[in-house]
């Protein structure tokens, strides 16, 4: 009994600061969405002067090449340091305030995290908003901001790295040494924030502290974590597992499916206030360490006294007549909400993806009888005028000879051998897949250029294949060019990174990396009555996923993994529909 009042005594000041917390990130969030409300319409104007919708992956230069791109370079640093004020300096006053018991308005903590915004403009403020806003989130360590925490390394550049061991380990020692500044300079934005130094001074002060405590602040940050986590455990376990486990008892019908509804949706609400609740509470904890490492002592919560009295009562009241309501619509429309089979179209990566040699006749027929939609191919032009299939700059992966498309004829070509093959044309693969499958046949390497795409398509035109082809590239300009030449012929550009109104572009589909496939994503683009492929999802808890979502196909190496996954959608209960749609939205 008495470890539990001590538990309890520990987490209090917590409990006590979420009334605060949630009127802050609702707030914060209210005025930082405003903000890049008008930041995007200022960049779709700057866009438009240039005669664009977007920027994406394969038209960068831009940004650095027009005065516009520049401009939005400019603004887009700006608005780094605007979110840092908003998002992390105003939220360290909070902290301050809760921890010293201290009254002060809203208002005047925007203004006083704002303010503090000044300290750092100047090169080492100019790098501690880049490592809060770009390398703390792909680390997953440390403060970052909302707007990017869910920045990433494309999959294909960890592929890439991973395939080679000198990469690999450069990468490693890159991360590990991004990691040690990260932890040394934890407390930064206290001291500049909380103690008005400079950045510089700041981070010695966050140096000397972690170098003083750090067996301390391991400890804290252990035993913190575990708390929550234990916490949210029992939650969990009491309010959502263990009712969910006594449904599955319950005859399949009205009834279970009501209850199924009810938990699981609560359970939903339950992960969104932990996710808005998760950094400011741990920002509270690390504003603790830092008063206590100041002083040389454990520094304890300054009692906060309140006008009025929380009234928990009246606030669960209200979110259980909410979860009613949600949980009567979601009945009602149970199957809209919540499909039980899945539409998207399997494609088979570089033919036959990995049950198939890679880019031959016999992975196509791979792909086939495997059950594929279709398969992804890509071709160059060879010194001689004709195209073949290869995705490498060279044949040395594949054939062990290292030399370009463009440097051989196709009888050097066709002297090849992909594990005993020959190399096929493009026309073979025309001819092979006619009737099967769709080919969406990637322009590739040097010789991807106009000449290229008005060869592919008068072939494509020949075997009368418009309507079993799809022409796609990561170079934007050449799918513009085929898309208005050639409007009968379906396109498709691809892209990993792009911003603006990528939704807009001239194509008929819109290749996404699979991290940037996100649910407002794949809406924006069908809003645009264009087609969504997500490539290359290859795990399978990847596939799983997008096979939950709206997008229109799915390129993949494991291609008869996909199909199995996506009959065994059709066999899921109640609750694992809700689950993967959650999932997928999330």
């Amino acid at each position: 009994m008495k470890k539990e009042s001590q538990i309890g005594k520990k987490l209090k000041p917590f409990v006590q600061a979420l009334p605060d917390i949630f009127q802050y990130q609702i707030v914060t969030k209210i005025v930082i969405a405003v903000w890049l409300f008008l930041l995007g319409r200022i960049f779709q104007a700057l866009l438009k002067s240039s005669g664009r919708v977007a920027v994406t992956s394969g038209d960068w230069q831009f940004l650095f090449t027009t005065w516009q791109g520049i401009l939005i370079l400019l603004l887009g640093l700006v608005s780094l340091f605007i979110y840092v004020a908003f998002d992390l300096n105003a939220k360290v006053v909070l902290c301050r305030n809760l921890f010293l018991g201290q009254k002060a308005s809203l208002k005047s903590t925007l203004d006083e995290g704002f303010s503090s915004i000044r300290k750092f403009i100047g090169l080492r403020g100019f790098l501690v908003v880049l490592y809060i806003a770009l390398v703390a989130p792909i680390l997953g360590l440390g403060l970052s901001i909302t707007a990017t925490e869910g920045l990433y390394i494309p999959t294909f550049i960890t592929s890439f790295i991973q395939d080679s061991t000198l990469y690999s380990a450069l990468a490693g020692a890159a991360v590990l040494l991004l990691l040690v500044v990260g932890i040394a300079n934890l407390f930064i934005l206290h001291g500049v924030v909380i103690d008005g130094l400079s950045v510089k001074e700041a981070g010695a002060q966050s140096r000397r502290f972690i170098r003083a405590n750090w067996k301390d602040y391991v400890k804290q940050n252990v035993v913190f974590i575990l708390l929550i986590v234990a916490s949210l455990a029992a939650i969990v376990l009491l309010c959502l597992l263990l009712p969910l486990k006594l449904i599955a008892l319950l005859p399949a019908g009205p009834v279970s499916r009501a209850l199924t509804i009810f938990f699981v949706t609560a359970g939903a609400v339950v992960s969104t206030l932990a996710a808005l609740f998760g950094l400011p509470v741990y920002l509270l904890k690390m504003t603790q360490l830092f008063y206590s490492y100041k002083q040389g002592s454990e520094a304890d919560f300054h009692e906060v006294t309140r006008d009025k009295p929380l009234r928990w009562k009246t606030a669960v009241a209200l979110l259980l007549i909410a979860l009613v309501a949600i949980d009567v619509i979601m009945y009602n429309h149970f199957d809209r909400f919540f499909p039980l089979g899945s539409d998207v179209k399997i494609i088979a990566h570089r033919a036959g993806g990995n049950e198939g040699r890679e880019n031959t006749l016999s992975g196509l027929d791979t792909a086939w009888h495997l059950g594929a939609y279709g398969s992804e191919i890509d071709i160059q032009r060879t010194s001689d005028g004709y195209y073949v299939v290869n995705h490498d700059s060279t044949f040395q992966r594949v054939a062990g000879v290292d030399r370009k498309p463009e440097e051989m004829t196709l009888q050097e070509v066709k002297q090849l051998s992909i594990d005993g093959e020959p190399v096929p044309t493009f026309e073979e693969m025309l001819t092979a897949s006619r009737g099967r499958l769709v080919l969406f046949v990637e322009l590739k390497g040097n010789t991807a250029d106009r000449q290229m795409a008005d060869d592919a398509v008068a072939m494509i035109k020949q075997y009368q294949m418009e309507d079993e082809c799809v022409l796609i590239s990561l170079q934007y300009d050449l799918i513009d060019y085929i898309e208005t030449t050639y409007p009968e012929m379906q396109t498709g550009f691809l892209t990993f990174v792009s911003f603006g109104k990528t939704a807009a572009l001239n194509c008929d589909y819109i290749g996404l990396e699979e991290e940037s496939a996100t649910a407002d994503a794949i809406d924006a683009i069908h809003a645009e009555d264009k087609k969504v492929l997500v490539w290359t999802a290859n795990e399978k808890g990847s596939q799983q996923h997008f096979l939950c979502t709206q997008v229109d196909g799915m390129i993949t190496d494991n291609v008869s993994q996909a199909i199995e996954l996506r009959t065994e959608l059709e066999r899921r209960s109640d609750l694992d529909r809700m689950v993967d749609t959650f999932r997928s939205i999330i």
